[in-house]
């Protein structure tokens, strides 16, 4: 009873540290978020770089690492191949950005443990929620126009290729943390009621 006493204390004095098991999981969860934050900029720029290799040398395109082929999408039609690029270009930068404000908060470390309802956190909820349903919004776009264009004929790679795959899952995702940023503005509000009472 005593123990429990003093950690209650100390909590609330501000004293208190994370655990060495905290701390390892934040650094691994650290160097995850700039592993797949490296990926998906080396993803977006590889797309990025294989629309223009198909402006300019179209045949070297099947030589390219993680070639996605959009030559027949560009012999039907520069406009649909203009847009495609700039939908897939937009969900892989997308992508990217999500990553960088996880790897920026961690960084930072403007992340409170002892008082995890701050402003700060439920903006970055917000943020990766918004972020998430953007892509999801994109991915549902571009896979429509795929489905379109294939129905017209043309060859184009399958979804998880175009990197547009999987547009549900962000979109639950982005509600998701939607419904928890709204309680974390709750949690705010009761954290300051609370302080102001004591």
């Amino acid at each position: 009873m005593k123990s429990v006493n003093i950690a209650s204390n100390e909590v609330s004095q501000g004293s208190w540290r994370p655990s060495t098991k905290t701390r390892i999981i934040l650094i691994l969860l650290y160097i995850i978020a700039w592993i797949i934050f490296v990926g998906l900029s080396i993803e977006a720029g590889s797309f990025i770089t294989n629309a223009v290799f198909i402006l300019a040398k179209p045949e070297v395109v099947p030589h390219l690492w993680q070639q996605v082929d959009l030559r027949d999408l560009f012999q039907y039609g520069h406009g649909f191949f203009f847009t495609m690029v700039t939908i897939v270009s937009i969900v892989t930068v997308l992508k990217a950005i999500l990553f960088y404000l996880i790897i920026s908060i961690l960084h930072n470390k403007k992340l409170s443990i002892e008082q995890p309802f701050t402003f700060i956190a439920q903006r970055f909820i917000v943020r990766i929620a918004s972020l998430s349903l953007l892509i999801g919004s994109f991915s549902i776009l571009g896979a429509k126009g795929a489905a379109w264009l294939s129905e017209q004929g043309v060859k184009l790679p399958d979804l998880q290729a175009l990197h547009i795959g999987g547009a549900d899952v962000w979109i639950f995702m982005s509600l998701a943390l939607f419904v928890v940023a709204y309680i974390f503005k709750r949690g705010i509000e009761l954290q300051n009621e609370t302080d102001l009472t004591v």
